[in-house]
């Protein structure tokens, strides 16, 4: 693979936390979010990872977004925390406030997080794995600047607000999906644009409110479509309600936002966490029942599935990078 690099996971972190460092990051925040992207190109979701760094380094550089932010909680009760981001990163609040809200939901049963002011750029399913593999149930949530269209618009009016769940298995990692609430993720769009591919009608709109396979005319002024039509839309909406609404941050539609496409949403998010052991102790044993008879109904696999067997070859043999990649990924790290 002459135009590829071959990277450890070790070495990719080292060099990602670098790049956040340079761009204006405190050493200690940057080390939840170069764990989160190093975890997404070690799994394989490519739209997730390196191709995020230019956004991350971006708002810092610009001053949208607080490398250096401190969380502050808000407000908290036994089952509820609300944490003031202060512009800074989702994946900072979560390692500050992880053993609290842990402790919480063990005592109670049931715990929430509602962050605002803050900033979120990259896939959802890292942020909660580690609550499943505690044997908690997940339920996260972000809302994005506006990208998409709702019912039956036209323009842009909300973000592709992704949403994710975790379920813990007993004898494997758990069962996490992880999606956008539109036809494809802003990540796929950046991808087609640096390819030069087109898209299929019926994933976005340009600017003037026409369907277009153009995935730069959806980036300019145009708008991304909600997935099942009205639909996704309805979930789009519950997402901004629950992750911006709910938090006191902002809206899709209030972004304030420099205007560059790879640059950061400062908005709202959401997080649930379930102790499954409080009201059903054979829960781990019905949730097997569940996905038996998915297989035998057809389904090849879980959702996640596919991530841990790109997992199980990243973490023996490292990652491949394209050239171009690794040669910026270099420049922002310094050592170029």
């Amino acid at each position: 693979m002459q135009d590829k690099t071959q990277i450890s996971l070790d070495a990719l972190d080292r060099l990602v936390r670098l790049a956040l460092q340079r761009a204006g990051m405190s050493e200690a925040n940057a080390a939840p979010v170069a764990d989160r992207m190093v975890s997404c190109e070690r799994d394989a979701v490519k739209g997730h990872g390196l191709l995020r760094l230019d956004g991350f380094v971006t708002s810092l550089r610009l001053g949208w977004a607080d490398g250096k932010a401190e969380p502050k909680l808000i407000s908290e009760t036994p089952s509820l925390l609300c944490v003031d981001a202060g512009s800074g990163f989702v994946q900072v609040v979560l390692n500050r406030f992880r053993d609290r809200l842990t402790a919480r939901t063990r005592d109670t049963g049931i715990a929430v997080l509602q962050i605002r002011n803050s900033h979120h750029f990259s896939a959802l399913w890292p942020d909660i794995e580690p609550f499943a593999t505690e044997g908690f149930v997940a339920y996260a949530c972000v809302n994005s600047k506006k990208r998409m269209a709702a019912w039956s618009g036209g323009h842009a009016v909300l973000g592709t607000n992704a949403m994710a769940f975790a379920v813990p298995r007993r004898n494997a990692l758990p069962m996490i999906w992880d999606q956008s609430s539109s036809v494809m993720s802003q990540g796929d769009i950046l991808h087609a644009v640096r390819r030069g591919d087109e898209i299929p009608i019926g994933v976005g709109v340009d600017g003037d409110g026409e369907p277009t396979t153009d995935p730069a005319a959806i980036l300019e002024g145009g708008a991304l479509l909600p997935f099942g039509g009205p639909k996704g839309a309805s979930l789009a909406v519950m997402v901004e309600i629950l992750a911006a609404g709910l938090s006191g941050g902002e809206f899709g539609f209030q972004d304030a936002s420099p205007g560059q496409t790879a640059t950061t949403s400062r908005g709202g998010y959401f997080l649930l966490l379930i102790d499954p052991s409080k009201s059903t102790p054979d829960f781990l044993e019905r949730m097997e029942l569940l996905y038996a008879a998915l297989a035998k109904a057809g389904s090849e696999r879980l959702p996640g599935e596919r991530r841990y067997a790109a997992r199980k070859v990243s973490m023996k043999e490292g990652v491949w990078l394209e050239a171009a990649m690794f040669a910026k990924l270099l420049k922002l790290a310094g050592e170029s």
